[in-house]
This record gives structure tokens, C-alpha cells and sequence, in this order.
């Protein structure tokens, strides 16, 4: 492996530990990141921080200010709560779609995806659960055949990564999930619009619901 995609391995890592430490209340609401500081807390270089930041700022939980620094930026929870009403509404369209126009191997793509959900939720692990599930969403969005809405979902997907990563370490939910993924999938297999529509609206709308139960939890 090259220095280069060390470095990508690291920033990813790190951005996905700042994450959880900003969602969690280690760092407040418009307190600055200085990257030297982060450099010498994870003990690498600045390339990988500067990178990691980069990648929080693409989903709004930083905001870089010219000549200023790094400042962390948390929506509030009318804000939040406006998100995913968005994000559902957009991802109830991609299944309204979907169900009419997803092929058979998008289908067993599905059903895989699925699985390897199925697989992560039995192992306890959130973090590779939140992969599949990633996946799974954007088979969907792919398979609703409609560039424009699939980029908008995708956007509000990377907007929304981070609380909906989060809130699938409260007990019980990947198995929820999972039951709600396997809603969804019956009703793309059965080519039911309006079903595949509800199932997906209220499967994200649950996901707002419990982060913010989470956030309460924590004080946020």
C-alpha cells in the first residue's frame, strides 16, 4: 500500500473518530479544530487531519473560515428535524420509482445488500452495519433511474451520514433497521410504488427520531 492511500485510510479513520467525539459533546458548537493540535492527538501528520476535515465540511459538521481556521458548525434540531423530513420525502420518491423500474440484479444487488446487513447486525458491529446500509440506500436511489434525484439523495445522504451512523449504536436498532430494510425489499420485489414509498419514508423518519432521543441522552 503507498503513502498515499495510508493517507486516505488514516484521514477516513479520523474523520469517523471526530465525528462521534463532535456528536458525542467533546468538542461544542463553534469551538475551532486546530490541525496541529489533531495531528498530535492521533499521531499522524497534518495531511491526514486537514483531509479528515475536509471531509467533515462536505457534511456540514465543520465549516472552514478563510484566514480563521476549522470551526465546528452543529445544526440545530429544527434544522435537524427539516433534514431528514427532506431526506425522507427524497428517499420515499427513489422507492416510488424503484419498485416500477428496478431490474432483477438490482434486486439480487439488493437482497445482498441486505444480507451483509443481516450479517454485521448479528456480529454487533454498527460501523460495518452503517456500510451496508449505506449501500443499500444507494441501490435504491441508483435504481429509481433518475440522475437528478439520485444526486439529491446521495447529497442529503452525505449531509445526513453522521447522525444516522450514530444513532444506530442505540440498543436494538440494527435489527429494527434490518426489519425495516426487509419491508422495503418485499415491496420493490412486488413492484408496489406506494408501499415501497411509505416503508422507506418512515424507515428514515424513525432514524431522525432516534437520534434526536439519542441527543437528548447526551445532553446536545
Amino acid at each position: 500500500m503507498g503513502a498515499r492511500d495510508m493517507d486516505v485510510r488514516r484521514a477516513d479513520a479520523i474523520a469517523d473518530e471526530l465525528e462521534q467525539l463532535i456528536l458525542t459533546g467533546s468538542f461544542e458548537d463553534g469551538e475551532r479544530l486546530d490541525e496541529a493540535r489533531l495531528a498530535a492527538r492521533f499521531g499522524v501528520s497534518r495531511t491526514p487531519v486537514r483531509e479528515a476535515l475536509h471531509k467533515l465540511g462536505t457534511s456540514g459538521l465543520v465549516e472552514q473560515m478563510p484566514r480563521r481556521g476549522v470551526f465546528v458548525r452543529l445544526p440545530g434540531a429544527v434544522d435537524l428535524m427539516e433534514m431528514f423530513e427532506l431526506m425522507a420525502e427524497l428517499e420515499g420518491a427513489c422507492g416510488r420509482l424503484a419498485a416500477s423500474r428496478i431490474t432483477a440484479a438490482g434486486l439480487a444487488s439488493l437482497r445482498d445488500a441486505s444480507k451483509a446487513c443481516a450479517r454485521a447486525a448479528e456480529a454487533g458491529d454498527p460501523d460495518a452495519y452503517f456500510s451496508e446500509n449505506q449501500r443499500f440506500h444507494q441501490l435504491i436511489y441508483r435504481h429509481a433511474a433518475n440522475r437528478y434525484l439520485e444526486a439529491e439523495a446521495l447529497r442529503m445522504q452525505k449531509r445526513l451520514k453522521a447522525y444516522r451512523r450514530l444513532q444506530l449504536h442505540l440498543r436494538g436498532r440494527m435489527d429494527q433497521s434490518l426489519d425495516e430494510h426487509r419491508a422495503i425489499l418485499r415491496a420493490l420485489e412486488a413492484g408496489e410504488s406506494e408501499t415501497a414509498a411509505a416503508a422507506l419514508r418512515a424507515h428514515v423518519a424513525v432514524q431522525g427520531e432516534k437520534f434526536q432521543r439519542l441527543r437528548a441522552t447526551l445532553g446536545r
